[in-house]
């Protein structure tokens, strides 16, 4: 999939834990784990906002889009 999630990075720059995180954020440290490794397959609106009212961040900073190097033409 084309869309990386850098949550984990941004965990990282503010110092804080997944635990820290889902406690903020009001998620459960199992759908957290699975948005920071890339497996989820959609976000809420609300949630990417929580994340980011926690991180200080902006949706870019966690969210980004990569195109597929190996797309055939």
């Amino acid at each position: 999939m084309p869309i990386i999630v850098n949550l984990d990075v941004m965990m990282a720059r503010r110092k804080m834990s997944l635990n820290e995180l889902s406690e903020k954020v009001d998620l459960t440290l199992s759908n957290l784990s699975i948005l920071k490794t890339g497996k989820a397959k959609a976000i809420r609106f609300t949630t990417l906002e929580a994340i980011c009212i926690a991180l200080d961040c902006q949706p870019g900073d966690i969210l980004e889009h990569q195109e597929n190097v190996n797309k055939r033409v």
